[in-house]
């Protein structure tokens, strides 16, 4: 979570709290015949009379909304989409659960009877042990061949299975240490090829591991994504449109999670 920097508060007497923050700094602030004016190094300005938004000052900002979805607090849910009524498009640039995080560009919302509406993915560099795109095969049986194909090698009974694929980040020990990106997988010798120059989303750098420790894969995170999983889920959204912009409501599509 990103610490606020210096801002503007507002007070809302209808409301008995204090709804939002600007990004001006004032030296002065006054209101007076329906208009607020505030000072800044000396020069005078008064607010709202143009059509130019967010412009503090001569700088330019956007506009940001932070909210939270919290419905029966006790439950872990699965929060499947994200939607909003706006006239205009905005990007999520943070989500997060305490499992994970993600966020969406302004070009992945798609507007459908008049609302904008996506489906939840993950970061690409999430790496979470416990979400469902990590999966344990087994203990290897030795790794052979050499840098930029190492073959690890699994004992009979040890089935490297179906799931894991090209592509799939390989891991190892209970400790989760990196070893590099799957290359090819041979079913039917039981073998899976390592690259291990690839690093990992998060840019570990691999490391070649013992014989005889567990194995696991992680896939893409962003890919593998069905969704964010979690006792709650908090958004900011951003808008950097110069004209005025309305958002109406901001929704999400959320059932229990069964793990």
């Amino acid at each position: 979570m990103s610490i606020i920097g210096p801002k503007t508060l507002s007070y809302s007497e209808e409301a008995k709290g204090w709804p939002s923050f600007y990004s001006f700094m004032p030296d002065y602030m006054i209101g007076m015949n329906s208009y607020f004016y505030s000072f800044q190094d000396g020069n005078l300005y008064r607010h709202n009379t143009n059509n130019l938004r967010n412009n503090y000052y001569n700088q330019q900002y956007n506009s940001e909304i932070t909210g939270v979805f919290n419905t029966e607090p006790q439950t872990i849910k699965l929060f499947k989409t994200m939607s909003y009524e706006s006239d205009a498009a905005w990007s999520c640039t943070s989500l997060f659960t305490e499992l994970g995080s993600g966020a969406m560009l302004n070009t992945w919302f798609e507007q459908k009877e008049r609302e904008w509406f996506t489906f939840l993915r993950a970061n690409t560099d999430t790496i979470e042990f416990r979400m469902r795109s990590a999966n344990g095969i087994g203990n290897n049986l030795n790794i052979t061949g050499v840098p930029g194909a190492y073959i690890i090698n699994f004992p009979a009974g040890v089935e490297v299975g179906s799931i894991v694929t090209a592509g799939d980040f390989i891991y190892a020990t209970n400790a989760a240490v990196y070893f590099g990106e799957v290359s090819d997988v041979d079913r039917i010798n039981n073998t899976i090829t390592v690259d291990e120059s690839i690093p990992a989303p998060d840019l570990t750098v691999g490391v070649l591991p013992a014989n005889g420790v567990f194995i696991l894969y992680f896939k893409n995170a962003q890919a593998e994504s069905h969704g964010a999983r979690g006792y709650f889920m908090q958004f900011t959204l951003e808008n950097a449109n110069t004209n005025a912009v309305e958002l109406f409501s901001v929704g999400s599509s959320v059932m229990k999670s069964y793990p």
